[in-house]
């Protein structure tokens, strides 16, 4: 990173742009950005060293590896890439002082192990390999948890290919969906990513250095942060971890069903109760020092209205739909005496849904909670549509047409006009390939996939329908909403008693939206930090057409 003023100058006279005193200090209009995200540059920083390569596939293997090891678990753990953004600082210091400076030369292609000392661009693009191993809705990849319901629940014989086809081809769709998009949700300077700004705060302080004459710098408040965090955290993780969720009402009334149904926090509502945990605190919401203030609160409210007010209603006064023969909070099928439903009786033997079965079974019955969720997320999804074109359909118009002309751009643009832009048909080779590979599995496994061609297409136009008005919301408050609901109801209706179907449907409708939302976060924090977009462009798909490999290979073993 640039810090000097001649760096400064050299740079922006550079890009052709007046050196004025007015120029130089121009700040981004978004105050939280211009806060935390730096307005210089050095592009003479390398990259995609040897160093970002080793250590990023490195990270993104191991995090693969874990990510999907835990996500088996009864209570799914994630790891998240700053574990990673943290752990290779001190190794990527320790290649830049012990590997050979000496260049070397390979089919007239000059390269160096070690080009310098470790810097803040390669740290950036490692822990940019490192969350792709993280992808966003559980850890790895969700289509593998899709193959593991095929095999363990439908007991389908699943073949190795057509598992690699349906990973590969729902993260690469993402990618395409994520190309497509970029000029509306990662260039517009309104489009900020709150969760971006943790990160390159993390980054400032690992990296700048302060005058000592300022107090604590960076550096040693974060140690001190973070020691203090680790030593907490033995409290209700190691030494007490009934304090994760603690309720006293659940304490003074042992024996009371109600007492436990109002105050338990883990299968209740939660009064009374109260958590020392971090990773309880931020499950819900996610973490409250990135999120906006007024998402926390529409959050709040809208939690207090369903959980506090409209659950009880239906519960306690109404009784909706049988509420009080099932559990209050409770993720689980019932039949109508309140036992735990068996799918697999209501099945025929090629996993169809078999009407006698169902009918002399009994008919499926949800927790009052889950019914509400689920009731909800049809709401969410008009919402977000209606909320999107009535707050930003002018600005997307506007977007739109500033992709054909010259407009005044911010200052973190103006600084990546000294990289080369991807073109927009790299990113369309991505899409249609994967696309084409996706119709394909369903005319080579069309009786394990059970999803048609039509249906593939259905599922495409329902993700790019969605992706950039959901990415405008989570661009702007941090909170993604969801539509699993409603896509799989959508495909329930036009193919009826296909389980398998309306799985895979769920993957390439739902789920190639979070991957993009996941890819464009990271286009975004690679444009903050001033990572060549080329280089964002090439670490990316490596990872998509590569590194998941490992996981499905995971997945079989364990499996």
């Amino acid at each position: 990173m640039a810090t000097t003023e001649s760096k400064d100058e050299k740079h922006t006279n550079g890009l052709g742009l007046d050196s004025s005193a007015e120029e130089q200090h121009e700040r981004c209009p978004v105050e939280e950005v211009a806060l935390v995200v730096p307005e210089t540059d050095d592009p003479t920083l390398p990259v995609l060293t040897f160093r970002a390569w080793f250590l990023g596939l490195t990270s993104c293997i191991i995090l693969i590896f874990l990510n999907t090891f835990f996500t088996y678990r009864t209570q799914p753990l994630t790891i998240s890439a700053i574990l990673m953004q943290i752990a290779v600082l001190p190794i990527g210091k320790f290649m830049a002082k012990t590997l050979p400076t000496r260049d070397y030369r390979i089919l007239g292609w000059s390269f160096s192990l070690n080009p310098g000392p470790f810097n803040m661009k390669e740290h950036v693009i490692i822990t940019i390999f490192a969350n792709c191993g993280v992808s966003y809705g559980g850890g790895d990849a969700y289509s593998i948890g899709a193959i593991t319901v095929m095999k363990a629940y439908y007991k389908q014989n699943l073949s190795f290919l057509c598992g690699l086809f349906i990973v590969l081809t729902t993260q690469i769709l993402g990618y395409g969906w994520a190309g497509m998009l970029r000029r509306y949700l990662v260039y517009p300077v309104e489009m900020w990513w709150p969760s971006n700004l943790a990160q390159v705060s993390l980054f400032r302080a690992l990296h700048e250095k302060d005058s000592k004459s300022k107090g604590l710098t960076r550096m040693q408040f974060f140690l001190i942060a973070m020691t203090a965090s680790f030593l907490y955290y033995t409290v209700p993780g190691y030494l007490f971890p009934i304090m994760t969720f603690f309720s006293w009402v659940c304490w003074v009334w042992p024996h009371s069903i109600t007492a436990q149904q109002v105050g338990s926090g883990y299968h209740g509502l939660g009064v009374g109760a109260f958590t020392l945990d971090w990773a309880g605190i931020s499950a819900y919401h996610g973490s409250p020092l990135v999120a906006p203030w007024s998402s926390i609160v529409n959050v709040g409210v809208g939690f207090i209205m369903f959980i506090y007010i409209i659950l009880p209603l239906c519960y306690w006064k109404y009784n909706t739909f049988d509420a009080r023969k099932f559990p209050i909070f409770s993720n689980q099928l019932f039949t109508s005496s309140g036992q735990k439903y068996e799918t697999t009786k209501i099945l025929t033997p090629d996993f169809q849904l078999n009407i006698p079965a169902y009918d002399s079974y009994s008919k499926l019955y949800l927790s009052p909670l889950f019914a509400l969720s689920i009731g909800s997320g049809f709401a969410r999804f008009t919402a977000t549509l209606t909320h999107v074109a009535l707050f930003n359909g002018r600005d997307i118009w506007r977007q739109s047409r500033r992709a054909v002309q010259n407009v005044k751009l911010d200052v973190h643009s103006k600084l990546m006009k000294a990289y080369k832009e991807v073109p927009d048909w790299w990113f369309y080779i991505l899409l249609i390939g994967s696309a084409v590979l996706s119709l394909l599995m369903s005319f080579v496994w069309k009786e394990t996939v059970q999803l048609r061609w039509w249906g593939m297409l259905f599922a495409f136009a329902l993700a790019w329908l969605v992706t950039l008005p959901i990415g405008v919301i989570q661009a702007t408050t941090n909170q993604q909403p969801g539509y699993d609901i409603i896509a799989q109801f959508m495909i329930g209706y036009v193919l009826p008693g296909k389980p398998i179907a309306n799985l895979l449907f769920k993957i390439y409708g739902r789920i190639s939206t979070i991957h993009a939302l996941s890819f464009l976060a990271d286009l975004k924090l690679g444009h903050y930090m001033k990572i060549p977009p080329r280089c964002m462009y090439v670490a990316q798909v490596w990872h998509c057409r590569n590194l998941y490999i490992w996981a499905l290979k995971f997945h079989v073993l364990v499996v």
